[in-house]
């Protein structure tokens, strides 16, 4: 199931530093739920080179995750720092450490 986007951006302004964070949240979303349905499709394909496309744009997806995840972490500071501590309880308690 796609995300659903409850919220209409205005037309006649420019957006909110808040809006603009709602705006990339939506975006995040739409690429993950683009590299699930690609992935899951490539799953299911016998013929090698198409399987192949399709992990190949679901790769291309997750590269723009990460730049509006960049730019969303420019926009929400708080989001940046709670992120940032949320990686170093996980390596505390777990010896898992995230390199980006």
């Amino acid at each position: 199931m796609l995300a659903k986007y409850p919220f209409e951006l205005p037309k006649d302004r420019p957006l909110s530093k808040r809006e603009i964070a709602q705006a990339l949240r939506w975006a995040i979303e739409a690429e993950l739920d683009a590299i699930s349905f690609y992935e899951q499709l490539a799953e299911l394909i016998e013929d090698e080179r198409i399987k192949h496309i399709f992990y190949d744009v679901a790769n291309e997806e997750k590269e723009h995750f990460g730049e509006f995840l960049a730019a969303l972490f420019e926009v929400d500071k708080e989001l940046a720092k709670y992120m940032k501590d949320g990686f170093e309880e996980v390596e505390e308690e777990t010896g898992i450490k995230v390199e980006l």
